[in-house]
């Protein structure tokens, strides 16, 4: 989600103010419904939060302020623009986890009290350093934060991030993109009264870094150049921000809570979409049998071992083929995938010759035609 601070300045809700036309983006369709501040100064702008809060989402006045929760949330209603874009895209976004969904509220954070303004503040203050140090563009995207429990929006709400998550791409807060909402769901328990609670956080993202599984001692920029971490520079599922930045840019904005499957990480698994490469691609078995040829034993046992943790689902597919990168470097593994896609074309070309005797023969040597789409790599990941 792109995002221009100097000609969107934030407003004393935490918007964006005068968003471009035709940009269909989550972030300029909900800034095109708030009612953003002036810069007359007057003491109307100097309310309370919560009061500019409630007039800019639900434009219903004193109503409104009885539905504050005690977290600093504002509760959004059926039919308000907000609810439904976020709804909407949230809903979209799940694939055919979407229609098993029901969402049952969507709170706003009011940003009250003195630490809300604080926050607030300093979300501003570090989007404008950011900003001045990237050219004018802060980079800043929607995400969504995979909170632990209830009671740990409360804190979140109420205190700012305590704690940071230490797994294989370093220690920070890890968030996914908000088109991407399922990376969130997978660990995500229910509370008492069956409803499962995400956090819709605005981040700044700024000059991002690719950071490699394996780098879990990390918890700031590699270097004065960048700002945050992702696992890949096109089209990533992961935004990293580390600790020393974890409450500076991140801003919890919303809290949509809904019902889905019991038994949410089984039905993910069933309804995991197979993906064809469009490039050259090569099974994985195959590829280690070669890949036996070039490198040394204790380097090709252990990518065996990443391959059978895959095949238990215990990594990722991703983390898979970021971990035989690692070992083996781009160069030699779009050398060997190339290969055998013309060897591949060549067999094919046999099999149109001979009328289809060898064809048995070539789906047994090429790995099949069917399992290994789900487990090869193809050189669009390298």
């Amino acid at each position: 989600m792109e995002y221009s601070g100097v000609q969107r300045p934030l407003s004393s809700d935490g918007f964006t103010a005068s968003p471009p036309p035709n940009d269909c983006e989550l972030s300029d369709q909900v800034s095109d419904s708030v009612t953003t501040e002036t810069s007359s100064g007057s003491s109307d702008d100097q309310e309370s939060s919560v009061s500019d809060c409630e007039s800019s989402v639900t434009s219903r006045g004193d109503d409104d302020r009885r539905r504050v929760l005690d977290a600093g949330l504002v509760k959004l209603g059926e039919g308000d623009r907000v609810h439904d874009l976020i709804k909407q895209r949230f809903l979209a976004s799940l694939g055919l986890l979407g229609a098993h969904v029901t969402v049952t509220a969507i709170n706003r954070n009011s940003h009250s009290g003195f630490t809300g303004q604080a926050r607030l503040h300093a979300f501003r203050v570090y989007l404008k350093a950011v900003e001045d140090k990237c050219g004018g563009n802060a980079n800043v995207k929607y995400g969504w934060y995979s909170p632990s429990s209830k009671a740990e929006i409360s804190k979140i709400i109420g205190h700012g991030f305590g704690h940071c998550e230490k797994i294989n791409y370093g220690r920070g807060v890890y968030l996914a993109p908000d088109d991407s909402p399922l990376e969130c769901l997978e660990n995500l328990s229910e509370d008492e009264d069956g409803l499962r609670h995400l956090l819709l956080c605005r981040v700044i993202l700024g000059k991002p870094e690719v950071v490699l599984p394996g780098n879990s001692e990390q918890y700031h920029p590699s270097s004065q150049e960048f700002d945050s971490g992702v696992d890949r520079l096109f089209a990533p599922k992961k935004y990293i921000v580390w600790s020393t930045h974890m409450n500076t840019h991140i801003l919890p904005e919303y809290v949509i809570s809904f019902r889905a499957p019991t038994c949410l990480k089984e039905f993910l698994k069933t309804q995991e979409p197979i993906r064809k490469p469009t490039s050259p691609w090569m099974p994985i078995p195959t590829l280690i049998s070669v890949l036996s040829k070039f490198l040394p034993q204790p380097s090709i046992a252990l990518i065996i071992k990443y391959h059978k943790a895959h095949r238990e689902t215990k990594i990722s597919r991703s983390e898979l083929i970021q971990r035989i990168r690692q070992i083996a470097g781009d160069k030699l593994l779009a050398t060997i995938i190339k290969s055998f896609r013309t060897k591949q074309l060549k067999s094919l070309q046999g099999v149109s010759q001979d009328g289809g005797r060898n064809a048995l023969e070539y789906k047994n040597n090429a790995g099949g035609l069917d399992g290994p789409m789900l487990f090869g790599v193809n050189l669009k990941q390298i």
